[in-house]
């Protein structure tokens, strides 16, 4: 059953005269209970495609329906109801309040929806119980990470977006994040993450889709994405996963 629905979404920024056609009528369709990578260069489009689907801004055309709601014309406070009630959001930075601890961080959430999963239980689930009185500041990046995962959580999405999560972090804390996202996945959480971490997305996703100057080249299943024989797709994962 799909959750999510684009049809014809394009997004264009505009400076002075200058105009950046970031995406270029989009048709989409993810399932829910899927784990979806998007891949692509950057300027590809992935993260305004994210921020669409998030609720973060709004297309310039097109229409984008999410769990059956039409998110395309809604308000600016419209569109935080959204996020509070349907998405959660995980980012490259941690964005986490560094003179509250742990759980305080995650318990947050409270702010934003009525009745927020239980911040001691989802610190749990990311295995940071152990974390919950200290500090930001006492953490490794890969805990940080995880404490903003938790606090996504806890506000029940019915979507869980990433936007490359593991960017800033060195490869040892990368491989914890993507545990934590793998045992996320196996519980058929719909999610949907930008990453540049091939044998992962390989691996975990249930779909994977390619994206280049503002339109989706290629949108299938991992096996058949790293045997594809269009020219653009096999030259960007060549840069990052041997093909032959």
């Amino acid at each position: 059953m799909a959750i999510v629905e684009l049809k014809n979404v394009s997004r264009v920024y505009t400076s002075g005269d200058h105009e950046l056609k970031a995406l270029d009528g989009v048709n989409l369709s993810l399932d829910e209970g899927k784990f979806v990578v998007i891949l692509g260069p950057s300027g590809a489009g992935k993260s305004t495609l994210l921020n669409l689907l998030g609720g973060l801004d709004s297309p310039t055309s097109g229409t984008i329906t999410v769990c059956g709601n039409d998110i395309s014309t809604l308000t600016q406070n419209e569109l935080a109801d959204y996020r509070a009630e349907t998405v959660g959001f995980v980012f490259q930075f941690y964005n986490l309040i560094p003179t509250l601890t742990v759980h305080e961080n995650v318990t947050l959430v409270k702010e934003i929806v009525k009745n927020p999963l239980s911040a001691t239980k989802m610190l749990e689930e990311v295995g940071l119980a152990d974390h919950a009185k200290n500090f930001p500041s006492e953490l490794s990046g890969g805990e940080q990470q995880r404490v903003s995962i938790a606090r996504a959580l806890a506000l029940k999405p019915a979507i869980l977006f990433f936007d490359e999560p593991t960017s800033a972090l060195d490869p040892e804390l990368t491989l914890e994040i993507l545990k934590v996202i793998k045992e996320l996945a196996a519980e058929k959480m719909t999610m949907v993450i930008v990453t540049h971490e091939m044998n992962f997305a390989k691996d975990v996703s249930d779909r994977m889709i390619f994206m280049d100057k503002g339109i989706i080249v290629e949108e299938t299943t991992p096996e058949l994405l790293f045997k594809s024989e269009n020219q653009r797709t096999r030259e960007f994962l060549g840069k990052y996963h041997d093909l032959s």
